[in-house]
């Protein structure tokens, strides 16, 4: 480059820098006043005869700033969000330190634990079999393998991140079921919780079930359980509370070392769909 042409380059480069900056602190901004009004709107609970319906802050955080984008009221548009989109890891990475810091307590907890604690996570693994053709064959292609390889939780985020990024085919798969959980998953849980209290399994293992996780579906899905059979209300709370600190503490590494590898594996060797 000539000296001559030096300046123009720095002089876009500048431009574009100052540009990137404003649209970080509007998105900043926005994000913070989301926040603040979600956290005083507070949660809300619903008793819905056999069901228990949680509204979390959360929820609607996100409800608000999916109305400020760019397919309704166009506060924020597609290129701000492009823009800001790398702080989304950075936010999701300080999330998992303070999730380390809730498990490293209880590790005796975790050793204490019977098998059926320790072991319940083949069970939400077992989700992959069926979660992955489904996918396949609405051709979700890769991001198949962010969306069935877990329940796509924050630290499944976090992972799914790391390996691939956000802005790859697994990472749109992650975020997708990580929305719609956030959105339906704890009015689903807490409706599905309720009416298996009708079949035959005993009421401590549809509460063990409940720990998938997701301290709002945990929630949702223990206090149907527990509205539904009072009598049992203190040991279905303890075993869903115990389901889901173990589920937390290991369902990453689970992920990690057996349910991404197995969802990958299947990707390639299902016969329609991986290709895509």
């Amino acid at each position: 480059m000539s000296r001559a042409e030096a300046p123009n380059a720095n002089l876009i480069e500048y431009e574009f820098t100052g540009t990137v900056m404003i649209a970080k602190y509007k998105v900043h901004l926005i994000a913070l006043a989301l926040v603040v009004l979600a956290e005083l709107a507070g949660k809300r609970v619903f008793n819905l005869g056999i069901g228990t319906i949680v509204l979390l802050p959360m929820l609607y955080a996100l409800l608000m700033g999916m109305l400020l984008g760019p397919k309704c009221f166009k506060v924020v548009s597609l290129d701000d969000m492009k823009k800001v989109s790398p702080f989304v890891a950075i936010s999701v990475m300080l999330l998992m330190a303070r999730y380390g810091t809730l498990i490293g307590p209880q590790v005796d907890a975790l050793i204490k634990a019977g098998p059926a604690f320790l072991l319940q996570e083949l069970g939400n693994l077992a989700s992959i079999l069926v979660a992955m053709p489904v996918a396949l064959m609405l051709g979700l292609g890769r991001a198949s393998v962010g969306a069935t390889h877990s329940i796509a939780r924050e630290p499944n985020v976090a992972l799914i991140s790391d390996l691939f990024g956000l802005e790859s085919e697994e990472g749109r798969g992650v975020m997708g079921v990580y929305i719609c959980g956030t959105l339906f998953g704890t009015i689903f849980f807490a409706l599905f919780a309720g009416w298996m209290t009708a079949t035959p399994l005993h009421p401590l293992a549809l509460a063990m079930a409940s720990g998938v996780g997701s301290a709002s579906m945990s929630v949702a899905a223990a206090g149907s359980l527990a509205t539904v059979l009072p009598e049992m209300e203190a040991e279905i709370l303890a075993y869903a509370a115990t389901s889901n600190l173990l589920t937390g503490a290991t369902g990453l590494y689970a992920s990690m070392f057996i349910g991404l590898p197995l969802a990958s594996w299947l990707h390639r060797v299902w016969p329609f769909g991986r290709n895509k």
